[in-house]
């Protein structure tokens, strides 16, 4: 490019600095700029359009265009030329703008006049803040400099708008990051939880986009990018790294070791951005380009970009984790998604997590509800919307999360709390009373499991016991397989904390949403129903003979209870118990204590195993109902999937025919029978179990206090007889009758 155009586009981003750096309002800048840039690309037209909300763009400057149509034009986004620069992310240049395609006529602007446009993205890593536009009556095309230019201009507008240069009081002239906005995404563990925001991998803000000496920009970018590659390498060179994060990494350092990167870093640094700002220009338009790929695998890779040009960025600013920012005092942790272990390094300090990612099974959701934090997952784009410290409120039951809330939503969410604890404190009262129905019925309420750190739930909540002891939370926060003896002295402090409560332990739960850093994950189109939990515990029987030896030895000659997962048929729990067997014995050759007394159970996660022999029931000692995942295959809705997830309720009738049907076929063998999930921590969900014959329920500990208090209120057998009255009318779901039934009854 000749040094010409270079200095020129130097020469206005300084001009556009200046401008910017002079006192006034929001309008007044925007103004100014428009004007500034129509005079130096001499054009007759310049307008900046920024998005009002998620769909509609407002033309909120001029020059050029009719002044009374500023912040009167709206278009919806892919609406007109202007909507399709904003949908596609990318520039839209033509000499014939009324023939382009998608061309609207906005008559209010005067804008038929001019027959040249050009309009570039006004965009910021992957968010779509509006679109810059310049018009001319000369019927040609822009060139590719003049594009260029433009391209810049609009990069630094992006820049400013997030540090709120052009704030005002007209809603879409506010700075971006101070505005209150609420995420809509699901229920991950609920809760509720007010506190500030602590970024997982923090956004870097660019607060001098233009460059004062590029030459001096140029070194910084050559360095960092020096600094970069031998971080990449470093890793690399570590040990104990799967095939897929050694893949990864390699793909980190072919792009990083990109000479084509570097040099259009380095072209736009000449053309008069810092370094900051030529970094994150080239991470938009690659997001841009890749946004518009159909491949998965393609697209995938817009995280492997960001990743590292955020490593860059953080390298360049000092800004990121490693820099000494102090966590707040209640911190609410926003990350996109995360790992177990890097879930549990944060540990009990978090009041919530919210989630761009992440599902219901996910590992990040299994630790929330193990340490008992409201999480919020599928919360989109809110790691580009929050920042360090930012108020935000938590809302797990509704999976909603409130970030930089108005007051009032502040005081209706406190009310919401205050009310929550004084019911907490209610249902401390009843902790050592049991859950007695007022005709008699006792319920046994047990509490679910996972961490060493959950035990002090089980006096706390008072639980009987603990119904499920997720096992596999020990090999999913591991880099390596984890070791008998460290399984062994780990269940062994889990049933010392229990003291003479019964402890279930689950065997590996692998699969499905669940898969070990160490393990090849495997391709399936439907892993749900795929190759998991004791799938994959036969499959690979030394995994589960080392587990099973583990949770023997470390009973000690006490009683052990044992389950095995998503049972499908008889021959599956045959298979699986005469490897338990087999181990006992083993033991028992070796001269080690084997336990006095022993369970061997199975979950009900699949309709088939209702329907299994009467010599299944009989060898049992116990069967559990898995509901989370039994509800999916009975209704044939993932639970992963929002949309329909959620269709589909609990106390539809046809549901509890099939639980009636499980507890008549237990009760004919006399085999206990259990219902263990998030339906059993439900309070009317909880009484309509009990009503059909479900004596042991297992649930979160926070859960014990709201069923206990509703159980020991209310008659059982009118409960069951709600139920059949639903039957009877034919209704689809018992949930209208019996909730109306409830609110009659006396507190």
């Amino acid at each position: 490019m000749p040094d010409r155009s270079e200095s020129d586009s130097r020469k206005l981003l300084r001009r556009l600095r200046d401008v910017l750096a002079m006192p006034g309002a929001g309008q007044d800048r925007l103004d100014r700029i428009t004007h500034l840039i129509a005079d130096s690309m001499r054009t007759e037209v310049c307008s900046i359009y920024l998005f009002r909300d998620a769909e509609t763009l407002e033309l909120c400057a001029t020059e050029g265009l009719k002044k009374e149509s500023v912040h009167q034009t709206r278009m919806r986004l892919g609406e007109g030329l202007v909507g399709r620069v904003a949908r596609m992310g990318q520039p839209v240049n033509t000499a014939n703008a009324p023939a382009a395609k998608g061309f609207r006529y906005m008559p209010e602007t005067g804008e038929e006049l001019f027959s040249s446009f050009l309009g570039v993205p006004i965009q910021r890593v992957g968010e779509k803040l509006g679109v810059l536009v310049v018009q001319s009556k000369t019927a040609r095309e822009f060139s590719e400099d003049e594009i260029y230019a433009v391209e810049v201009v609009a990069m630094v507008l992006a820049e400013m708008t997030e540090l709120g240069a052009f704030g005002g009081d007209d809603s879409s002239l506010r700075a971006r990051h101070r505005q209150p906005v609420m995420f809509r995404g699901g229920t991950g563990q609920e809760g509720a939880a007010e506190g500030r925001v602590w970024l997982h991998e923090p956004r870097v803000v660019v607060t001098n986009p233009v460059a004062d000496d590029p030459l001096t920009e140029i070194d910084r970018i050559r360095e960092a990018v020096g600094r970069l590659r031998i971080s990449i390498d470093d890793l690399l060179a570590a040990e104990q790294l799967d095939k897929e994060q050694k893949q990864v990494l390699d793909a980190y350092r072919m792009f990083a070791q990109s000479r084509g990167w570097l040099r259009r870093m380095e072209e736009d640094i000449m053309r008069g951005l810092s370094a900051e700002a030529a970094v994150e220009k080239e991470q938009s338009t690659a997001r841009a380009r890749l946004e518009q790929v159909q491949d998965p695998y393609l697209r995938e890779r817009m995280h492997d970009i960001d990743d590292l040009s955020n490593r860059l960025l953080r390298i360049l600013t000092g800004q990121g984790r490693d820099t000494g920012a102090e966590m707040p005092d209640n911190p609410v942790l926003v990350a996109r998604n995360i790992g177990p272990a890097e879930l549990l390094d944060y540990g009990r300090n978090l009041r919530g997590v919210v989630l761009e990612e992440g599902s219901v099974g996910s590992h990040a959701a299994i630790v929330a509800r193990a340490l008992a934090i409201p999480l919020v997952i599928h919360a989109g784009n809110i790691t580009s919307e929050a920042l360090n410290g930012d108020p935000i409120l938590v809302d797990g039951d509704q999976g909603v999360a409130h970030l930089r809330p108005e007051e009032t939503v502040v005081r209706a969410f406190r009310d919401k709390i205050a009310m929550q604890a004084e019911a907490q404190k209610r249902y401390a009262s009843l902790r050592e009373l049991p859950a007695t129905t007022t005709d008699g019925v006792t319920i046994s309420l047990n509490m679910n499991a996972g961490l060493m750190a959950d035990l002090p739930s089980l006096r706390g909540s008072g639980a009987e016991g603990v119904g499920l002891f997720r096992t596999e939370l020990q090999f999913l926060v591991r880099s390596q397989m984890p070791k008998r003896a460290e399984l062994a002295a780990l269940y062994a402090r889990v049933m010392d904390a229990a003291g003479d409560k019964r402890v279930t332990f689950r065997t590996l739960d692998i699969g499905s949403d669940k898969v070990l850093p160490y393990m090849k994950p495997n391709d399936e189109p439907n892993p749900a129903m795929g190759w998991r939990a004791i799938r994959v515990g036969l499959d690979k029987p030394g995994v589960l003979r080392m587990q099973l030896q583990a949770l023997i030895r470390a009973s000690a000659g006490r009683p052990l209870t044992v389950m095995f997962p998503f049972i499908a048929e008889q021959s599956e729990f045959l298979a699986a118990r005469s490897h338990l067997l087999r181990e006992i014995h083993r033991e028992k050759s070796l001269g080690h204590p084997v336990p006095e007394r022993l369970e061997i159970g199975a979950m009900c996660e699949t309709p088939s195993l209702a329907f299994a022999p009467r010599s299944f029931f009989e060898l049992a000692d116990f069967i559990s109902i898995g509901g989370n995942d039994l509800k999916q295959f009975f209704f044939a809705a993932d639970r992963e999937n929002e949309r329909v997830r959620r269709r589909y309720d609990t106390l539809n009738l046809s549901f509890l025919d099939f639980l009636e049907g499980v507890v008549k076929r237990c009760a004919a063998t006399a085999t206990p029978l259990s219902f263990c999930g998030e339906d059993a921590g439900r309070p009317i969900e909880a009484l309509a179990f009990a009503a059909l014959g479900f004596r042991l329920l297992s649930m979160r500990p926070a859960s014990i206090g709201p069923v206990k208090a509703l159980l020991r209120r209310v008659e059982l057998a009118q409960a069951r007889a709600v139920i059949e009255a639903a039957r009877a009318a034919g209704d689809e779901s018992a949930r209208p009758r019996l909730t109306a039934w409830l609110s009659s009854q006396p507190d």
